[in-house]
């Protein structure tokens, strides 16, 4: 072979050789990306996993035992149920103040409506669910009707329902001693049986099937891709058929029924119902919605992702306790996570893009 053609081979293979490496160390670094991008639980899963492991590391049987672990999912059922009102909102771009306050005015008419007025629980219970998809509804009717921006109309109904929350209750609270006795049904979601030592109750199994339910509807309906269809770009889903306003409406109007819910759990909880609880849902609904790995840009992220963000929450909260530490580190630690998962989000629209 000539002296040209060994140089020109030598540099065809010298430069398949450099064009191999950078692709695969491209290829590395994108599939990671691909598999942060397509799976926005992936995340959370990872931090809850490593969590789990080093307050286990650390308590040992303590933490691991079926009751402390079932613990964890007790504490976290309201918020978890709340979360994944806020996880349907957020996907559209949107977000809701509302949240904590619609599922505590829906407990106190269910509470109200049984004990001030004589209705049957079961009505009553009815009233509560009806009346907290109704003010959802309406959240969703000005935003997508009245085109108002999402967050002063969640704030300004944050605002009206916390006071008719008081003023429709007279800031009372209804014991748990007379709810057990006249209308235990209102306590059904905090209502505990045990498997294998692990101690459940109705509020965490409905948040379980509630997750799981979403999960399935927001990937495998038409329903739930014109939510991240909306959430992506508003134009480009009414360009493609995707009725926005119905879609935004009728986000907001099942985010108000899953905080009623939420609110019929809290008597549970709590055994009580008091116009003064559940009042920091809405920011510890936010919190697990952005640990979770959810994009406050909307289109972008999962119900699951928001669960294990709840469940972050609980074992940060459960794991510290058991360590005596003050609980101000949970605060503190919580507050990096959600820096963290708001830099990885955009870390990630940024590559993606």
């Amino acid at each position: 072979m000539s002296g040209p053609d060994n140089y020109e081979a030598a540099s065809a293979d010298a430069a398949n050789e450099i064009a191999s490496f950078d692709t695969g160390k491209k290829g590395i670094v994108s599939r990671f990306h691909h598999a942060l991008h397509t799976t926005p639980a992936l995340v959370p899963l990872i931090v809850l996993l490593a969590s789990i492991a080093i307050f286990g590391v650390l308590l040992g049987t303590r933490f691991f035992s079926p009751f402390a672990l079932t613990l964890i999912l007790q504490q976290v059922q309201i918020v978890g149920i709340v979360a994944a009102a806020q996880s349907l909102v957020i996907l559209t771009a949107g977000i809701d103040l509302s949240v904590g306050a619609i599922a505590v005015i829906s407990s106190v008419v269910m509470g109200q409506f049984s004990f001030r007025y004589g209705v049957p629980v079961e009505v009553a219970i009815v009233c509560g669910l009806a009346f907290g998809t109704m003010i959802g509804a309406v959240n969703g009717w000005l935003i997508a009707v009245m085109k108002l921006p999402p967050f002063i109309v969640t704030l300004g109904m944050w605002q009206i329902v916390l006071a008719a929350n008081f003023l429709y209750s007279a800031n009372e609270t209804i014991r748990s001693q007379d709810i057990a006795e006249q209308a235990p049904m209102l306590q059904l979601m905090g209502a505990k049986f045990n498997v294998g030592g692990a101690v459940f109750t109705f509020g965490v199994v409905f948040m379980l099937v509630l997750v799981l339910v979403l999960a399935y509807v927001l990937k495998h309906t038409a329903w739930g891709r014109h939510v991240y269809a909306v959430g992506d770009d508003p134009e480009a889903a009414a360009l493609s058929g995707v009725n926005v306003k119905k879609t935004l409406i009728s986000v907001y109007a099942l985010a108000g029924l899953i905080c009623a819910f939420a609110g019929w759990a809290l008597i549970g909880r709590i055994g009580s119902v008091s116009p003064t609880s559940g009042q920091l849902l809405n920011i510890e609904s936010i919190t697990a919605v952005v640990i979770g790995g959810i994009s406050l840009f909307g289109g972008r992220g999962s119900i699951l992702g928001t669960f294990f963000g709840a469940l972050i929450v609980g074992v940060f909260t459960l794991g510290l306790r058991l360590l005596g530490a003050d609980a101000q580190w949970t605060f503190l630690l919580i507050g990096a996570l959600i820096i963290a998962a708001v830099a990885v989000d955009q870390w990630i629209r940024k590559v993606a893009a």
